[in-house]
């Protein structure tokens, strides 16, 4: 990247097509829902908590994906795109093969996993079959996460954007052709949601793969891809592993806090499914934020900007704050009517818009995470966010919703109390460390 590019990087340029991306990608999860609620409500159920588990094994391919993301952008900053370079091919190298044993994993003892949960049994059948498939193939996953990650730290992210336009459309397709059987062609339900969704992932690596390659700015040493250096492959476990460590926590205490739910029986399960689903547009733009300050820190620091990436967090985190505070507000005011795009069930109609007016609670708290926590991860300060993770997504949410939840029988309410004092919990401390400064000692290129 030229000196003029890397210039022009600002939070906005780098926020809205990440802001769009993700949103896509969130259509694509609400468009598989939106189109099996009119299949069959038990169908949406089976295929949420298959996504939970998957959500954790895609936490795993994040390690590489999100070390070298950072490593990218400190050493563009540092203008050595040698070395960006070089990261940019291994980490895609490595996540293949990692990635490719536990697609085999998930294929062979899907049925397993799903019985470990305890599953009900009418749900057995569409899990079993929805885990096959995708779990099957979720390398291709751990590709795009990668390939993604690297184009958008060197400043394109926009390819990604277009790339998730594409898979969007070919999912919806795909999912209308399987579910509905226009012009005589077979229902085939469940199953036909997942070979959409695996179709729509491999020709979207496919495509990220051609504009890596084609991106000149993009220097890629093909040699790398079999050849590690010493000194690539510890930057990227140094800062991968703890860095997916806060995502693994979180997406395993959730499956935890599935299994709780499906104490709660289907009806619970296909509520917090739903809510789920909407809540993400809530929290969307704090995403992007994060990402975007991720990608902006990763730069400052490599370019020995210590106090630019120190007011850039601070001025993050209060646009993240406010934007889904106000969302939060707005998806409440409309519940039913949004719950209603789902299902005509009164009772998950109630309870759903009920946790959406304890969702307005819970979002200051998320979005200081979202945003300051990857601004630690790009600064290099990626054990202490994990740490604090780990104590608060353990100890407080998920011991709060087990407590709250089954024993004293709030049911998702109380499960929704849980997920309000982790997050509050942890974003506070989150904020103390980042005014600490502590994470300038750990910044490295």
């Amino acid at each position: 990247m030229d000196k003029q590019n890397q210039k022009s990087l600002t939070l906005f340029s780098l926020t809205w097509p990440i802001f769009i991306e993700i949103l896509l990608h969130m259509l694509m999860g609400n468009a598989d829902t939106l189109m099996l609620s009119q299949y069959d409500d038990s169908a949406v159920a089976a295929v949420g908590v298959s996504n939970q588990i998957l959500s954790v094994v895609i936490v795993m391919f994040g390690f590489v994906a999100t070390g070298a993301g950072i490593l990218v952008a400190q050493n563009l900053g540092a203008d050595n795109h040698k070395n960006a370079g070089e990261i940019a091919v291994s980490s895609i190298s490595l996540n293949l093969w990692f990635s490719l044993i536990l697609s085999v994993g998930l294929y062979l003892f899907s049925e397993l996993i799903l019985n470990i949960m305890e599953l009900p049994s009418e749900l057995m059948g569409n899990a079993t079959i929805y885990m096959n498939i995708v779990g099957g193939l979720i390398f291709v996953q751990a590709l795009i996460m990668t390939a993604g990650a690297i184009l958008r730290n060197y400043g394109f992210t926009k390819d990604a954007m277009y790339v998730t336009i594409g898979m969007n459309i070919i999912n919806v397709i795909g999912n209308y052709i399987f579910i509905f059987g226009p012009f005589g062609l077979p229902v085939l339900g469940v199953q036909g949601v997942a070979i959409a969704t695996a179709t729509s992932r491999f020709l979207g690596f496919l495509v990220l793969a051609v504009l890596l390659i084609k991106r000149s700015e993009v220097e890629l040493p093909f040699a790398s891809f079999f050849r590690y250096q010493k000194s690539h492959l510890k930057g990227l476990l140094r800062i991968g592993i703890p860095s997916a460590g806060e995502q693994l926590s979180y997406n395993a205490s959730q499956m935890a806090i599935t299994y709780f739910i499906t104490q709660l029986g289907t009806t619970a399960i296909t509520t917090k499914v739903y809510v789920q689903n909407i809540s993400m547009f809530i929290f969307l733009a704090a995403i992007a934020i994060g990402q975007g300050t991720q990608i902006l820190i990763g730069h400052y620091i490599g370019a020995e900007k210590v106090q630019e990436a120190y007011k850039r967090c601070f001025n993050s985190t209060k646009i993240a704050m406010s934007i889904s505070v106000l969302m939060a507000v707005i998806v409440y005011l409309f519940s039913d009517t949004l719950l209603g795009i789902f299902t005509d069930n009164q009772d998950i109609i109630e309870s759903g818009s009920f946790l959406l007016m304890l969702t307005i609670l819970l979002e200051p708290g998320r979005a200081t995470n979202l945003v300051v926590i990857n601004s630690l991860r790009g600064a290099g300060d990626v054990t202490f966010p994990v740490v604090i993770g780990i104590i608060s997504m353990w100890g407080i949410s998920v011991s709060f919703a087990w407590f709250f939840g089954l024993v004293v029988g709030l049911g998702l309410s109380g499960i929704w109390i849980g997920f309000i004092v982790d997050e509050w919990l942890r974003g506070i401390i989150m904020i103390f460390r980042w005014r600490g400064k502590a994470w300038v000692r750990k910044a490295f290129v």
